[in-house]
């Protein structure tokens, strides 16, 4: 693995990172931050939305000085493969920088564009290899992130201790981005779709009983909030089956980066607290 860049933030190292990936046949990037000590760490992995790569939430979040005080190693990936030779769209809700965290099926992007399998399984495997962790982690992001986030800790709750997410795509099975992705990365069948549709995951039980709690931030002058994001139908799946979730509606606050590092402490806050439970 190429150490890109090194900076030192709140007394721990921020590291930009690149290497060759097994799984998606491509270079992918990420950033680590380790805090102060010798460790060994929680792990909290972070998720972006569409178009971000790793550098949007390191940059902007603002979550390092809380996990600084928590102890805890923030690994943020890129959101899809890139380069020559893989496959994109013109659009920016399809391909590059749009890997809506599954692994297609479909051409021209099922060589590539593996980003469940790479985060869940690469990623881990990279991180516990090369840093000072517990081999315990939790999983957070935004928008396309979010929705990856909850998806990936449903359908994987053995990975993961906790999980929450900021203004997620809360049903893709039921918005113009993820039906489009969607149709696109897996094909026409529906119920392919539905595995990778988190208020349908949460509705049909799945990981019950293994989070005590999923914390969803959203704020209310969100312009996708109607269309796209849909965060009622998370809070009803919840309600049906039983799951811990706490929506909080944050009032004024849009889809933007301001929004995260106004609230991002918080999210650290709630998964230090499980990773160290």
């Amino acid at each position: 693995m190429e150490t890109v860049k090194t900076h030192v933030v709140h007394g721990g190292t921020l590291r930009y990172l690149k290497h060759d990936s097994a799984t998606t046949g491509t270079p992918m990037t990420l950033s680590v931050f380790v805090p102060a000590g010798e460790g060994p760490f929680p792990v909290l992995i972070w998720l972006s939305g569409l178009t971000c790569t790793e550098d949007n939430f390191t940059t902007k979040a603002g979550a390092y000085r809380a996990a600084a005080e928590h102890g805890v190693i923030i690994v943020a990936p890129d959101t899809s493969p890139r380069g020559e030779g893989v496959a994109d769209d013109p659009a920016y809700d399809l391909g590059q920088g749009a890997g809506f965290y599954v692994d297609a099926t479909q051409a021209p992007w099922a060589p590539h564009f593996r980003m469940e399998t790479y985060v869940t399984g690469e990623l881990i495997d990279l991180i516990d290899a090369q840093f000072p962790t517990t081999r315990t982690r939790s999983v957070f992001g935004h928008s396309m992130g979010g929705h990856g986030a909850l998806t990936l800790a449903l359908r994987r709750p053995d990975l993961f201790r906790s999980v929450s997410a900021f203004a997620p795509i809360a049903s893709p099975t039921r918005c113009p981005w993820g039906e489009k992705a969607f149709a696109a990365y897996l094909g026409p069948d529906r119920a392919e779709w539905a595995r990778h549709d988190a208020a349908l995951l949460i509705e049909g039980g799945a990981a019950k009983g293994v989070f005590d709690d999923i914390l969803v931030d959203q704020g209310d002058a969100d312009s996708f909030l109607t269309d796209q994001l849909k965060p009622e139908l998370l809070v009803a799946a919840a309600e049906k089956a039983g799951q811990g979730l706490t929506l909080r509606m944050q009032p004024g606050y849009d889809h933007s980066y301001f929004f995260m590092a106004s609230f991002v402490d918080d999210h650290v806050t709630f998964h230090a607290e499980r990773l160290k439970a």
